[in-house]
Formats: C-alpha cells, structure tokens, sequence
C-alpha cells in the first residue's frame, strides 16, 4: 500500500469517528490528519523529484561510458579482457616513475673513510666529487685521466639484479 493510500484510508477512519472539532483533543486530531496530509504530498512530490533525478544520472551514466568507450578503445593492454571495462589508472604514474629503462649505469663506490657502499651514476662522477652521505668526507674522481677500461675496473656497474 502507497502511502497516499494509507494516508487516505486514516482520513476516512476520522471521519468515520465523527471527532468532535469543539473539544481540545478533537481539535488536536484534526490539525494532526491535516499536517499529515501535507507531509504526504511533500513526501511524494520528493519521491518523484528523486525518480527522476535518478532517471538523469542513469542516463548520464550511459553516456560517460559511451565517451569512455570511444576515448579508452584503441588502450588495449589496460583491458583485462574479461570484462571490457578494465583500465589502468596508474598509467601516468608509471611513465614518470619507469624505473625498467634507466640510462645510466649504476656504480658503487666505497667510502675509504667509514666504508659505506654509495651509488654513482656517471654524471655524479663527471662532477668530480660528493660528499659522502654518511661521514660528509669529500670523494673527490679524477675522471679526467681514466680510460673507459680503468674506470670499469675502479667502480663496478650494478647490475639488474642488485637494483
């Protein structure tokens, strides 16, 4: 049962009762049914406001996906292929921090001082020197006066592995 059927079967109850409007308590009864007839219509004029609220995001709905489709469809490997409705949204987040494709190689270089095991790539050792990050002892590199083979032997690439 709606509630506007509800509501309209209480009013026939009272009236029915044939209350008495002189009285204090008849009175009361009255301008209560009276207050609940006006809540009811509220109420259904808020309901249908809502249904169609809803009807216009469903619909909206229908057409950010229909956009999604046509943007997202040549974007193949974010599809997990089983629901077609898969992206990755960490894609821009993977090209600034690609981590796979480094283009320096990486050295180790001991401290003489306190022996702690720093990581170069090879424009920190073309700048000459650093400070090293534990003990602050300044590492100076003459780079200068290597050969490509004397510096392979005096700082060792790391490999994939160790990264």
């Amino acid at each position: 049962m709606k509630l506007t059927e509800k509501m309209s079967y209480l009013q026939g109850l009272i009236d029915g009762l044939e209350i008495d409007d002189s009285t204090k308590e008849g009175k009361a009864l009255l301008k209560m049914s009276d207050v609940l007839s006006e809540l009811v219509l509220y109420v259904e004029d808020l309901q249908s406001q809502v249904d169609e609220l809803t009807e216009l995001c469903d619909i909206l709905d229908e057409d950010l996906g229909a956009v999604e489709d046509d943007l997202y469809e040549d974007d193949d490997e974010f599809d997990c292929g089983k629901c077609g409705e898969c992206y990755d949204d960490d894609e821009d987040d993977d090209d600034e921090y690609d981590f796979d494709e480094d283009d320096d190689e990486l050295y180790e270089v001991t401290c003489p001082t306190c022996g702690d095991t720093i990581l170069l790539d090879e424009g920190m050792i073309e700048e000459g020197s650093i400070n090293c990050p534990n003990c602050n002892e300044l590492l100076e590199f003459d780079y200068d006066d290597l050969t490509i083979e004397d510096f392979e032997n005096t700082a060792e690439p790391l490999s994939d592995e160790k990264e």
